[in-house]
């Protein structure tokens, strides 16, 4: 079969030159390329979103074929439906089918069913299309539709991918087509917008569904973001980055009903040493009760002795921070085993954390140089030098670089809150850098 474009010349310019000149406006072929597992791009004309879409596709390292999944906007064919062969053209030429791909996901799928009727009007895979024809010409695709279903389906689907590409060693990029909330103002948008971001940002399915049901987001896509995150874990993805977020707002100057547009990357990122042996403490501690050793050989990094903080995030939102001004046990590697399972069941800010919020957690820690004292705020920086503020045995401590502190006087007032040292009270001033490793 051949699809045929369906809505050139109303989301995107008809003429191959005045597409790809269009295209050329947008994005940036100098960006440094990442190699990545998958990403979120929008589907509304391009004079909207093409701005998202061409930042994001202009941020990765291409591979042959790209898995598209995109929302069923016109309630046609099967509900759940992919196209195992055949062509899809657009202005700047013809875009063949990944039939073997295709057809062992089929074969694999509980779900899926071959069917063309609802690709035929549906623009969600189509206008993602000459994007990725602009930098590889090229490239083959899989086209998926996805309309209602649980949520349980979508992750399943989404795992079923991961195994066909790993059962065919293929080389992918997995994209889930969508749109944001719709049709409510700018504010209103963007506030439900962030929420459901948090959660994609987090890799976290189960509360992308939880949130686009309490917070009623009309986010077009969230199917495809759910079986994105499944099968990019399932292959090994870690980590999530907001490229860029506007609304059509922006671009046509009425906010009072717009459309929200993420472009967001999936990929695989190496955790450092430290971070995962904070994270291996954490999770044998709250699971099993057990406290973990510290590995039989010491790289550099954990040979040290020094304080040691450690951070534990929640869908991007502290979850707990514990840690030793100073060294107090033999090494690193030993502090960070210690303060990662206090930062777990010990800050008196929060409860302890269960075993079932391990797979939503991120972590980090953060090394501390030797406190040097100062003789002003003027030898501060709330970027570059963490603080102690102390005042006789009450010391308290603020790492650097935090999300809301700029000041140094918001440095020192916040310490002087942890330790209960009065406004008035004389303090010493010290300040240290961190190491920070996530």
């Amino acid at each position: 079969m051949i699809r045929k474009p369906v809505v050139a010349g109303q989301f995107y310019p008809a003429l191959p030159d005045q597409l790809r000149e269009t295209i050329k406006g947008m994005v940036d072929e100098t960006a440094e390329k990442e190699d990545i597992v998958g990403l979120v791009s929008p589907h509304a004309g391009y004079i909207y979103s093409g701005p998202v879409t061409a930042e994001v596709i202009s941020h990765i390292k291409f591979k042959d074929t790209f898995v598209i999944l995109g929302p069923n906007h016109t309630g046609s064919g099967a509900p759940l439906s992919i196209m195992t062969g055949g062509t899809w053209q657009t202005p700047l030429g013809d875009v063949e089918i990944d039939s073997e791909l295709a057809r062992h996901l089929l074969e694999i799928s509980r779900y899926l069913q071959q069917d063309e009727l609802a690709h035929l009007f549906e623009h969600s895979i189509e206008v993602q299309l000459p994007f990725l024809q602009y930098f590889k010409p090229d490239i083959r695709i899989v086209p998926i539709i996805l309309a209602h279903s649980s949520g349980e389906t979508f992750k399943t689907i989404g795992r079923e991918i991961a195994r066909a590409v790993k059962d065919l060693s293929r080389e992918v990029v997995i994209i889930a087509s969508s749109d944001m909330n719709h049709y409510e103002s700018h504010e209103v948008t963007k506030k439900k917008d962030n929420q459901a971001i948090e959660a994609m940002l987090a890799l976290d399915e189960d509360e992308l569904l939880k949130r686009v049901d309490d917070f009623n987001i009309t986010m077009c896509g969230y199917a495809p973001a759910v079986c994105l995150m499944a099968a990019a874990k399932e292959l090994g993805a870690n980590q999530a980055e907001l490229v860029r977020y506007q609304t059509s707002g922006d671009v046509s100057g009425d906010y009072a009903a717009v459309v929200g547009y993420a472009g967001i990357i999936i990929k695989k990122k190496e955790l450092s040493p430290l971070v995962k042996l904070a994270k291996q403490a954490v999770e044998n501690y709250v699971a099993e009760g057990k406290v973990v050793s510290p590995p039989e050989v010491l790289n550099p990094e954990m040979k040290e002795k020094a304080g040691v903080f450690v951070s534990t995030h929640k869908l991007g939102e502290l979850r707990g921070c514990i840690g030793t001004f100073e060294p107090q046990r033999d090494n690193v590697a030993r502090e960070v085993i210690t303060n990662a399972i206090s930062s777990a069941t010990r800050d008196p800010r929060f409860v302890p954390i269960a075993p079932d919020e391990l797979e939503k957690l991120d972590y980090s820690v953060d090394v501390l140089t030797s406190p040097v004292p100062v003789e002003s705020q003027n030898q501060l920086d709330p970027k570059k030098y963490g603080v102690i503020v102390e005042c006789g045995m009450r010391r308290g401590l603020l790492l650097p670089d935090l999300e809301g502190v700029d000041s140094v006087d918001e440095q020192i007032n916040i310490c002087r809150l942890k330790a209960g040292i009065a406004p008035d009270e004389p303090v010493k001033l010290y300040r240290f850098e961190v190491k920070r490793y996530k």
